[in-house]
């Protein structure tokens, strides 16, 4: 999947470590039973950082993110430690089990726990086993090195069939800094104020209440914005750490430097956003609607996502059927106020674009023109409601036979 560049933000190697400051690693601990896969993950800075969060709004949260919620308090953290396999959720023990992970953590950097952010991902209601944790974590503390971000990023990988990393480069009062990020998710993905689980870094020298505004921002025009099966999960949160080694006066207001920031940080999370959906469980195509001409941003977004969380349109998308009356059923029960006559749709792709409907009623269009532009791994859907100046997008993918076939023998 080719990345999205924007000018002036031009994409750098690294991962988590792309950033000055920051050492990572990945290695098998023994949670997960396939000892080719790796289930423990870590990045340390080399100084206490300014740090910020945000969680999922599931009634039913995971332990950990209990845990680094409270650490966080102080908007400041030094360390993230994160297994897969189990998810730590709906475990009587699971409080103690993530303060535990923050413990051994604390222990083998010679760092406070309450400066150690706690994660977990897999599946929900197996008890956490910290054996596995303590017995390994000398060989992650000696795995730790920036050269190895790509170990904590497949760390945290559980049904993804890819790595996910994204960083950027970008200058602020005449320093260069850089932003990045690796993230999983693939299935359990509707994320409502945060994401699958995301861990990002920079080394911009930004205040911690700033650097949550920025995360906000950006988060609600990304992670918020994509849906692979409309399930929220209980263990969803996006952490940044910002070490301020790139030497730039600390961002103190949301002045020039704070947008050029929060432009960095768009570029990196908007390309995750899409890694994601296009690796959504048993998914072959990335789907991207993009809402135009509304009365509101927040009406193009509500559009946008209902049209890419309609379970009959990513079938349709599936058989590269141009089966527009899904989009415009979608569009008619999203929670806002349309006029379906003065709709159009359309669907791109790099084989093309065709036409289907035309303020609200169909149009002709040629079939075997619409198969071609479907027929690829990432297709547009353009919606535009003819009714302002708003537009949003949002990203998601299609439904397979393989998305059943994944979640009917998850546990195995």
């Amino acid at each position: 999947m080719n990345l999205v560049a924007f000018d002036g933000f031009p994409f750098v190697e690294g991962g988590v470590t792309a950033a000055k400051g920051f050492s990572a690693g990945g290695v098998h601990c023994g949670i997960r039973a396939n000892k080719s896969k790796k289930d423990l993950g870590m990045i340390l800075a080399d100084t206490p950082c300014a740090a910020a969060a945000m969680y999922t709004q599931n009634k039913v949260k995971g332990a950990p993110l209990l845990v680094t919620k409270a650490h966080l308090e102080n908007g400041t953290a030094r360390a993230v430690i994160v297994n897969s396999g189990i998810a730590n959720t709906c475990n009587a023990d699971g409080l103690e089990k993530a303060e535990g992970m923050c413990v051994i953590a604390s222990a083998a950097l010679d760092i406070p726990a309450s400066d150690v952010i706690v994660a977990s991902t897999g599946v929900i209601g197996q008890p956490l086993p910290l054996e596995p944790i303590q017995g390994s974590i000398g060989e992650l503390k000696a795995a730790l090195s920036p050269e190895n971000h790509a170990d904590f990023a497949d760390a945290i990988m559980t049904t993804d069939t890819v790595r996910k990393e994204v960083a950027v480069e970008f200058t602020v009062g005449g320093k260069t800094c850089h932003v990045g990020g690796c993230s999983k998710g693939s299935g359990m993905i509707m994320p409502n104020m945060a994401t699958m689980l995301c861990f990002l870094t920079t080394d911009a020298a930004i205040k911690p209440e700033l650097l949550q505004a920025a995360l906000k921002q950006v988060v609600d025009e990304t992670f918020n914005m994509v849906s692979v099966d409309g399930d929220t999960s209980t263990n969803d949160m996006v952490s940044i750490l910002a070490s301020g080694a790139a030497g730039n006066a600390p961002i103190r207001s949301q002045n020039e430097d704070f947008s050029v920031f929060v432009n960095a940080l768009y570029v990196v999370l908007m390309n995750l956003s899409r890694k994601i959906a296009g690796d959504g469980e048993g998914a072959t195509k990335l789907l991207e609607c993009v809402v135009t001409d509304a009365e509101s941003k927040e009406q193009a977004k509500i559009v946008a996502k209902s049209v890419i969380n309609s379970s009959l349109l990513k079938a349709a998308m599936f058989g590269a059927d141009a089966n527009w009356g899904r989009v415009l059923c979608a569009i008619g029960y999203a929670q806002t106020d349309v006029d379906v006559n003065r709709v159009d749709v359309a669907f791109a792709s790099q084989n093309g674009a065709v036409a289907v409907c035309k303020d609200g009623a169909g149009i002709d269009f040629s079939e075997e023109t619409a198969k071609k532009v479907l027929t690829t791994d990432e297709v547009k859907i353009l919606v535009d409601l003819n009714a302002g100046d708003a537009a949003a997008t949002a990203w998601g993918c299609d439904l397979t036979y393989d998305y059943v076939r994944i979640n009917g023998d998850y546990r195995s």
